[in-house]
Formats: structure tokens, C-alpha cells, sequence
């Protein structure tokens, strides 16, 4: 029984030393010179005009964007503080836009 065990640690060990040969002599080729050449192409050629792109697409359509305050509605399911908020007088949300975010009462500002 131990005869065996010995004779499989040595065929394991040998497998391993010839798959550390096989990846050292294939690194020592400058497969991976290769490979970093290849993503650095594709980033400068796919990834950055990509990203160039889409940069473009959201500022067009940013310039299209309607800039109006919406209609306030005072709907009862809305804007329900059923406690103060820990910040500020308590009634206006952490990143509250006064343009765009409309106060239980309606938007800040306007007297209607």
C-alpha cells in the first residue's frame, strides 16, 4: 500500500515539474509580450473611442433635454414624511435639487 502511495506522489510531482517547464518555455517565447500588445491596441482602438462616443451620445442629448419644472401634482402618496429628516430643517431630502424636487407643499419659490 505504500508502494503505491509513493509511486503516485512521483507521477504527480513529475507532472507537475513538466507543466511548470511547459508554462516557463512558453512565457520565455514572449507569448505574453504579445498578449499585453494585443489590449493595449484594443484599448486605445475599441475601449477609448468607445467611451469617446458615448460621451458624445449623453451631451447631445442633454442639449435636447427639456429644462421646465415639472407640474406638481399634490397626490397623497407623495412625499410623505412621517419623520423629520436628520439634516438641515428636516423637510428637505440629502441631495435635494429645489428646481426638480418638489416639497410637500410644492416646488420652493413659486407662489401660485
Amino acid at each position: 500500500m505504500a508502494a503505491v502511495g509513493r509511486i503516485s506522489q512521483l507521477l504527480l510531482r513529475s507532472s507537475l515539474t513538466q507543466a511548470r517547464r511547459q508554462l516557463s518555455a512558453a512565457a520565455a517565447h514572449g507569448h505574453g509580450d504579445q498578449s499585453a500588445r494585443l489590449w493595449k491596441i484594443l484599448t486605445f482602438v475599441v475601449a477609448f473611442p468607445g467611451v469617446g462616443v458615448c460621451m458624445l451620445n449623453m451631451y447631445l442629448k442633454e442639449q435636447q433635454h427639456s429644462h421646465e419644472q415639472p407640474e406638481f401634482h399634490p397626490y397623497s402618496h407623495l412625499r410623505i414624511r412621517s419623520k423629520r429628516f436628520p439634516w438641515g430643517d428636516g423637510n428637505h431630502s440629502l441631495f435635494h435639487n429645489a428646481h426638480l424636487n418638489a416639497l410637500p407643499g410644492g416646488y420652493e419659490g413659486h407662489d401660485e
